[in-house]
């Protein structure tokens, strides 16, 4: 079911998925097989949100983001522009999570624009991703990852630096190249 208040005609929602009631999604987005976008989640225009991906209540995703299927996006997450998410890649949003916690918060986590996770990565909640970084498949990133930066292994550890096209431009871990005149 969509919204037609706050979902243009122009949104493709594939007949097995839900976008319930209060969600917003942007014109020219696809919504495919079996995904879920909960009430008060807001995805911009022109993203392609894969199969079996849910997306939580209150999560925010940018204009032009695509996020592969098998992909949970949980309250907490904040996801900017132009940000690609590989397959069965994991957010978290609780530090300390219980089947049953009455104290329990939300740990914000964001990924800012044009960033790159790869297929089964795993990001541990309250950590920032800077712009145009990108993270290897099956990295497990605990910690932030600086604008540009490339980072791999378990848990995530710096390898480099990469361009806005996701070329790698430097080895060097600990000093980023300078930006071209």
């Amino acid at each position: 079911m969509t919204d037609s208040s706050s979902t243009p005609a122009s949104v493709f929602v594939h007949p097995t998925a839900d976008v319930e009631e209060g969600a917003r999604v942007g014109a020219g987005t696809k919504v495919w097989h079996l995904a879920h976008v909960r009430s008060s989640a807001q995805v911009g225009a022109g993203c392609v949100i894969g199969r079996n991906v849910y997306v939580d209540a209150g999560v925010t995703v940018g204009d032009l983001v695509k996020i592969q299927n098998n992909v949970s996006v949980y309250q907490g997450v904040t996801i900017e522009d132009e940000v690609f998410v590989g397959p069965c890649a994991v957010f978290t949003n609780d530090f300390r999570p219980r089947a049953q916690n009455p104290d329990w918060t939300i740990t914000p986590t964001l990924v800012r624009r044009g960033a790159s996770i790869g297929a089964n990565a795993t990001l541990v909640c309250g950590i920032e991703v800077g712009e145009y970084a990108m993270i290897a498949a099956g990295s497990v990133v605990t910690r932030d990852v600086a604008p540009y930066q490339l980072v791999a292994g378990n848990p995530a550890r710096p390898k480099g630096w990469v361009d806005e096209r996701g070329e790698v431009v430097s080895r060097d871990v600990d000093n980023p190249p300078r930006p071209r005149d």
